[in-house]
This record gives structure tokens, C-alpha cells and sequence, in this order.
């Protein structure tokens, strides 16, 4: 794109009115205007020939793989000229809703036939971000018309939880409950992975003395086991509208991913494979499992694309999908609300068939703002009312986690600030029961 500059305008702005009294003094003189337009023209062309030529200029973007909510990661735009480079560019780009940038253009001087320009990337709320397009724009040598550049580069930033501050209790709780030997058991092949036969020493389980290579050998052998590996974990997120409402300030499905992220940093440290599964009213995604430290990244970009919904949560369709798509036996986690018994009953009757084949551990925030309105000393009426309203609410809560836990489905049930930690808790409490 090639148009005028503020100064071709002036130019012309100037131009015209001091034609105009000239062939108002001397009428003979009239085409002294349209001179002066076609000299400004004139000029306009040929600082457009000889600026820059446009099809000889290279635009680059280089943008963070994603960013935390809490965050903020430079963002950074280059233009090469390859011929008749001018002093100055103008960058600029634009953002979706969930972006922002600290400025809408830059300008960057122009050395070695290239310029640079950065812009600070901040995240307004979770989700993908994307990088909708970005411009360049110089001057001619006149000053007189603007060549323009552009791309769209839909560069997606996957927009994830904070769970940096958090990683390091992580690593610490992986360090010191997944250590080698952890479990000693007689049986090899039902839960638990032999790794080696050692002497027997002072502390160790009298029941892994191997009875058999002892007598061979001579001496006593215990056996050496390791951390099961290779486990699915299905994270089951509910995206549907209660899942969405806000609890103390952050919405329960944030909170969510958040604890999930944690949880699968540490599966993927002890060798388990883990994947995500984000549904209301239909399934919206499913990653499979996938192993390695490696995966981490990954599955924080799929946690990015678990968006907020308005919808009422399908629990027949999303679990029945679910359990049809895993081939073996997994830990699934489900996160999700409910607001009474009525509008559980579906997820009772579908979690039921879930646990026939797979080990399903259910995470449950405590309503935190409910217990306060219920433990809160009633001054009026208007008081007594809604404690009574936020005792009967948790009553029936209490209902639906008994029935949950009669059906053989395992409750993390914590407050919204420590379910990350209490989650990973029961994750490891159950591999050390040799229960995945």
C-alpha cells in the first residue's frame, strides 16, 4: 500500500491557496493551480519510486510459545530492507481481546538495513491469544507518501494458570514421595515394577526377601522396586457454565486447569502419560494421553483452549465419549459442580459407569463463600434467611459427595486456594496403594 503523508497534504494545503489569490490577482495566471498540483503529484511519485521498494522488504515476528496469566514476555518485530533502506520505520500489530501491548506502533531507527522494534506482550485473561497482524510502514526521501507493508500471521499465544511459583513444591513432593523402592511387595506383576535384587541391609522390609534367589545364592536377596510408570491420567474438565462462575474472585475453572497443570508436571515426572478432556454441553477436547517431560508445554497450550462457557454441562454425552474412547484402565479426574441433588443425578449415574472399568478421582472446591454466610452471626432476619439458604446448599453437597463416595469414586475435597497441593496428595496416596 502506497499513500500520501501528512506532509504531502500540507504541501498541497500551502499550494492551493496562494494559487488561488494568483489567479485571482491575474486571472491570465489560472493554471498556476493545477501546476502546483501536478508538481506535488510529480513529487508524491517519484518519492514513491524511489523509497524502498516494498516486494524487497522482509517482516518477521517473534512472539513467546505462551504466556502466564500472571505474566508479561516481550514481543518482537524486525524489518529488513534489502534496498535503499530509509532512516526511520513505523511497526505496529494488533491483538485479540485476551492481548494487550503497551503501545499500538513504534518507530525504529533503521541501522544496517534493518529495524527493530519491541513491544510488551501482557495477558488480559486465559485462553488462546493470538497475534492478529502486524504493519510496517517508512517514508520516501521526500517525506511525501508512505509505503506500507503487512502480514497475518495468526500467531496463537496459548495464554495458561501461573503454575511457576508453584513448579518447586511440586519437584520437592515428586523428590520425596517417588523415590526408587518405594513400595515393597512379594508380587511383581500386579502394581508394582521390579527393578533389581540387592542385599538384604539393615531397614528394609523383611517381606521383599526373595526366598528363592537367597537359598541359590547363599546369602539374603531382597528385592528393589521402582515407581509404577506408564499409567493414563485423564484430566475430565468441566467447562459448562457453573464451572465457570467466579469462587473468591477467580473462576472454578481456572482454578481447575491450575491443579491439573501441577498434577500433570508430576505425572509426567514419575513416568504416567497424561492427556485432557474439556466438555459442557459437548465434548470440546480430547488430547489423548502423551508421556514425557517434554509433553508439559504441550498440555499447557491444550489447557489454554479449555474456554469459558455459557452452557449447561452434558454429563450422558461427555462421559459416555470418554469412557468409549480409552482403550485401558485410567485415572481419570474430573473437575466439576453441581448445584443441588437434582442436577446431580446424571453425573452420578454416569460417573457410576465410569468406575466399573476405571479409577475415577473426583475434585470438589469448597464453597468457601457459603460456609462464611453459614458460620456468620445472624444480626436480621435477612441474615438468618441466607444462612439458612447456605445450609441447606452444603447439606446437599454433603449428599452428593456420600453417594459419590459409596459408588467407590475417590473426593479431593479442599478449599479453592490449596486444591493444587491436596490434589497431588491423593495422586500420590493412590500409587502408593498400588490402586492405578
Amino acid at each position: 500500500m502506497i499513500y500520501p503523508s501528512s506532509r504531502a497534504v500540507a504541501v498541497m494545503a500551502i499550494g492551493a491557496p496562494v494559487a488561488l489569490l494568483i489567479g485571482l490577482i491575474h486571472p491570465s495566471y489560472w493554471v498556476a493551480g493545477a501546476a502546483w498540483v501536478l508538481l506535488v503529484l510529480a513529487l508524491c511519485l517519484a518519492d514513491a519510486v524511489l523509497g524502498a521498494p516494498r516486494d524487497r522488504v522482509a517482516l518477521e515476528l517473534e512472539a513467546p510459545g505462551a504466556l502466564p496469566t500472571a505474566g508479561a514476555a516481550p514481543m518482537r518485530l524486525s524489518v529488513a530492507f534489502e534496498r535503499r533502506p530509509p532512516p526511520i520505520a513505523e511497526v505496529a500489530a494488533h491483538v485479540n481481546a485476551r492481548l494487550s501491548l503497551t503501545a499500538e506502533r513504534i518507530a525504529a531507527r533503521v541501522r544496517a538495513g534493518q529495524a527493530r522494534a519491541q513491544f510488551e506482550l501482557t495477558p488480559v485473561r486465559r485462553g488462546e491469544g493470538e497475534i492478529e497482524k502486524i504493519w510496517a510502514r517508512w517514508r520516501g526521501p521526500f517525506g511525501l507518501v508512505w509505503k506500507q507493508v503487512s502480514q497475518t500471521p495468526h500467531r496463537i499465544v496459548p495464554i495458561t494458570p501461573n503454575v511457576g511459583a508453584v513448579k518447586d513444591e511440586a519437584i520437592k513432593l515428586f523428590a520425596r514421595d517417588a523415590m526408587f523402592g518405594i513400595k515393597a511387595q512379594l508380587e511383581t506383576g500386579d502394581g508394582s515394577e521390579f527393578h533389581a535384587l540387592r542385599e538384604l541391609a539393615p531397614g528394609m522390609d523383611k517381606r521383599a526377601i526373595d526366598w528363592k534367589q537367597s537359598a541359590r545364592h547363599g546369602k539374603l536377596l531382597a528385592k528393589e522396586f521402582r515407581t509404577e510408570r506408564n499409567h493414563p491420567v485423564i484430566f475430565a474438565i468441566d467447562t459448562g457454565r457453573l464451572m465457570c462462575e467466579p469462587l473468591l474472585g477467580v473462576p472454578r475453572i481456572d482454578r481447575a486447569i491450575n491443579a491439573a497443570l501441577l498434577m500433570a508436571f508430576v505425572s509426567l515426572k514419575l513416568g504416567d502419560r497424561v492427556g485432557f478432556y474439556g466438555f459442557d454441553v459437548r465434548p470440546r477436547l480430547f488430547s489423548g494421553a502423551v508421556g514425557g517431560a517434554h509433553a508439559f508445554p504441550f498440555l499447557q497450550r491444550l489447557a489454554a483452549r479449555l474456554d469459558y462457557s455459557t452452557e449447561e454441562t452434558n454429563y450422558t454425552l461427555a462421559l459416555t465419549q470418554l469412557g468409549a474412547a480409552l482403550e485401558r484402565r485410567a485415572l481419570i479426574v474430573i473437575f466439576t459442580d453441581f448445584a443441588d441433588t437434582t442436577s446431580a443425578e446424571l453425573m452420578l449415574e454416569n460417573v457410576g459407569r465410569l468406575i466399573k472399568r476405571h479409577l475415577v478421582l473426583f475434585v470438589i472446591f469448597r464453597d468457601e463463600e457459603l460456609e462464611a454466610i453459614r458460620g456468620r452471626e445472624p444480626t436480621d432476619p435477612e441474615a438468618v434467611s441466607r444462612a439458612v439458604t447456605a445450609e441447606a446448599l452444603l447439606r446437599e453437597r454433603d449428599v452428593v459427595i456420600a453417594r459419590l463416595t459409596r459408588l467407590g469414586a475417590h473426593i479431593v475435597d479442599a478449599p479453592a486456594a490449596s486444591v493444587g497441593p491436596a490434589l497431588l496428595s491423593a495422586y500420590i496416596d493412590l500409587k502408593k496403594r498400588d490402586l492405578l
